[in-house]
């Protein structure tokens, strides 16, 4: 009896030991690269609550810059301070145009009313992009975006706007696979390949799975793809083989997640690369369900491994950007106090 225990003793720790070594991080290749951001609706004020909740505009912070989500000037702001890819809302118009906006209706953000498909190009332009944002202070409801001359403009306008190596992350938030070839159309009109661009796609199931078909060779994923390759190798992952879910996919890590997943973070960086997958690790988050939660503290990255190259969504890039690439700050002294003063804010919270 005592000699079967010790062989069981032995196996057991010998399993421990092949584990230990298939998994170890620190005998993988070491990452090439740096981790890249990606600035979730370009400049934005920051939301107050939770995601799932209705109209984002309603629910900011006190801004501490003169930019909105998804307008010309924030997008290209974003770029300028490092963004590696730059989040915009894609909305399809009834006349088949692509705009930017985060809600699907006019009645949140702006001085309209209905929906969005519902509407013209024509008539979404005349609009007051930064209409509905709106503050509480002491004095009552404020509105500090009303009337600033902020528009909303369209995909192919953004995109011929922007730098040449500049890159959008396009987030198709729509059921209609429609929604994928009015945005395909829009690159197609300005003669931009996003393939070559290095463009990137999110949004629901059928969109992007038409985006695919579109262009095969870029980078394009839905939420809960992303998530069940995280489960799907959290549960699995010790075996050293990549699930069939995460294979030419991605992997959405939450930041305080991170622990559970075998051999991080240089050996499964090693395995998702083998298989043309990518890694996106997103803020703390209670349970990983709707839309990307993204960091929004700048101490916050230094919780991600130094080794770490693949992509961070942000929430602020405002704050975030600067901490991770300062040569790139553009910031003025007003900003920057400003956006400090936001963040011990944030931090009390």
């Amino acid at each position: 009896m005592k000699k079967y225990i010790k062989w069981v003793g032995m196996a057991f720790a010998l399993a421990i030991l092949v584990l230990s070594v298939t998994n170890a991080s620190w005998l993988a290749p070491y990452p090439a690269g740096a981790p890249k951001q990606i600035a979730n609706r370009a400049m934005a004020p920051q939301v107050r609550e939770a995601w799932e909740e209705s109209c984002l505009a309603t629910r900011i912070e006190a801004p501490y810059h003169r930019h909105i989500a998804n307008t010309r000037d924030s997008v290209l702001r974003a770029d300028r301070m490092g963004a590696w890819l730059v989040e915009v809302d894609a909305q399809l118009t009834v006349d088949g145009e692509i705009v930017l906006l985060t809600e699907d209706n006019l009645d949140c953000a702006t001085n309209g009313a209905g929906s969005i498909k519902d509407a013209t190009l024509e008539e979404i332009a005349a609009l007051d992009a930064g209409y509905g944002y709106q503050i509480q202070d002491e004095t009552g409801t404020q509105h500090p975006f009303r009337g600033k001359g902020l528009t909303i403009p369209t995909l192919g306008e953004i995109a011929k706007a922007i730098p040449r190596q500049a890159r959008l992350m396009v987030h198709l938030n729509s059921d209609d696979p429609a929604l994928a070839d009015a945005v395909a159309k829009s690159f197609k009109a300005i003669d931009r390949d996003p393939q070559s661009k290095g463009d990137a796609f999110f949004g629901k199931p059928a969109p992007i799975g038409r985006i695919r078909e579109l262009y095969p060779d870029a980078w394009a994923f839905n939420l809960d793809e992303a998530r069940q390759c995280t489960a799907d190798y959290t549960l699995t992952g010790w075996t050293g083989l990549l699930p069939s879910s995460c294979q030419g996919r991605t992997m959405l890590i939450t930041l305080d997640e991170q622990a559970l997943l075998w051999g991080w973070p240089n050996r499964l960086i090693a395995r998702m690369e083998a298989h043309e997958g990518e890694i996106l690790i997103e803020g703390p988050r209670d349970a990983a369900i709707g839309e990307v939660a993204g960091i929004n503290l700048p101490e916050q990255l230094t919780e991600i491994p130094n080794s770490f190259n693949g992509y961070v969504w942000t929430d602020d890039a405002f704050t975030t950007l600067p901490a991770l690439i300062q040569r790139y700050d553009n910031r003025n002294q007003e900003e920057i106090d400003a956006s400090q003063a936001a963040l011990e804010r944030r931090r009390k919270q």
